[in-house]
């Protein structure tokens, strides 16, 4: 896959922007808050609908206007596609792919495939679970429509589960008949629940098989190295402990069991190292993750995904970033950084460079080795 061309309306801090990428690597150089991020979280957003930053719509809209426009031009095995993402302040965001709106947001997902990492990636080992979580699930809901069904179809209903426990605990006289229904929900439940705890169990197992190698080259040892998915319940379980969960679930007002509450661990030689490891084996795992991200949606696609790299080449040391900088070239990257010292220190070659100032965005002459 490659995003040949961003055009930006009145998106975060660009009034207008039209920028055109090479298929190799992009440099997005410049002093913090000009607005190279911002480059960024639009090309995420127009492949996945959503903010890496987890923000709102409106949030994204340019102060002082009512709407937003992210316009992107890609090929995907030679098919061009042009997603248009109008962002309104007023009412949902709408998505039209070549020309065709979509009738759902969720319709854009498999479309575009991208890989976004930043320094906060680096701490998903010692990060809450919501955050474990949410590497899977956007992962998966790129690479598998079904799985997106499931989870959203399961979310919904753990949503008017949670909605009705609360009510039972508010009313008293329809209490006996309120909890009479929970069985109709709890059946959903359990349906689409076993379907996103089996589906992220082969997902980890897969990402497993890769990390494995990734880690081995990345530090140059024999360590065993594993991830763990630890489901709140297993596929096979999951029913029973909701039926057992009832009572706790109506003392607390929501739900306490499911795959809302599943984890990941990873085992270096058997020890936890988000208990017990290093800042430097968490980073190197991290780091690990994400090569792996990469290899497992090149495997599922039959192509590459687009990276984006967000300033973390400085919160790397020169090693990893060598590693990272060698394993990325023949795919394409959009990277954002302060300065160029590190490609140059690393020999690496730069296919376009631009310099960012106050939402200005200047081709520069080709720099590299």
């Amino acid at each position: 896959m490659i995003i040949n061309r961003l055009e930006l309306k009145q998106f975060r801090n660009y009034e207008s922007l039209e920028l055109d990428l090479s298929p190799g690597t992009n440099i997005l150089y410049g002093n913090n808050a000009q607005g190279k991020t911002n480059i960024l979280e639009a090309l995420y957003v127009a492949c996945t609908t959503k903010s890496h930053k987890k923000s709102k719509d409106r949030e994204m809209i340019r102060f002082g206007s009512e709407e937003a426009h992210i316009r992107l031009l890609l090929e995907k095995k030679e098919i061009p596609y042009k997603i248009d993402t109008h962002l309104r302040k007023s009412k949902k965001k709408s998505i039209a792919v070549n020309g065709l709106p979509l009738r759902r947001a969720s319709e854009l997902m498999g479309i575009a495939n991208v890989v976004f990492f930043s320094p906060e990636d680096l701490n998903i080992i010692k990060n809450g679970p919501a955050e474990r979580r949410r590497f899977i699930d956007m992962e998966l809901c790129q690479l598998d429509k079904m799985y997106l069904s499931d989870l959203t179809n399961y979310n919904k209903c753990l949503g008017q589960k949670n909605a009705l426990l609360k009510e039972i605990i508010s009313d008293r006289q329809k209490r006996d008949s309120l909890i009479d229904t929970l069985d109709i929900w709890d059946e959903q439940l359990v349906f689409y629940g076993e379907r996103v705890i089996s589906r992220r169990e082969k997902f980890l197992q897969e990402l497993n098989e890769i990390i494995h190698v990734e880690h081995r080259n990345l530090t140059g040892s024999d360590d065993d190295f594993q991830i763990c998915y630890e489901p709140d319940a297993k596929a096979e379980d999951f029913s029973v402990k909701l039926k057992n969960s009832r009572a706790k679930d109506l003392r607390y007002g929501s739900a306490n069991v499911g795959p809302q509450r599943d984890d990941i661990n990873f085992l270096l030689n058997g020890v936890d190292i988000r208990k017990y490891g290093s800042q430097g084996q968490q980073r190197t795992v991290s780091l690990a993750l994400k090569m792996s991200e990469i290899e497992l949606v090149k495997r599922e696609i039959h192509d590459a995904p687009v990276l984006l790299l967000d300033d973390v080449l400085s919160e790397l040391d020169s090693n990893r970033q060598r590693y990272l900088l060698e394993s990325i070239g023949s795919i394409q990257t959009v990277i954002t950084c302060t300065g160029l010292d590190e490609f140059i220190r690393n020999r690496f070659e730069i296919d376009r460079v631009f310099y960012v100032e106050n939402a200005n965005v200047t081709e520069q002459s080709k720099k590299g080795s």
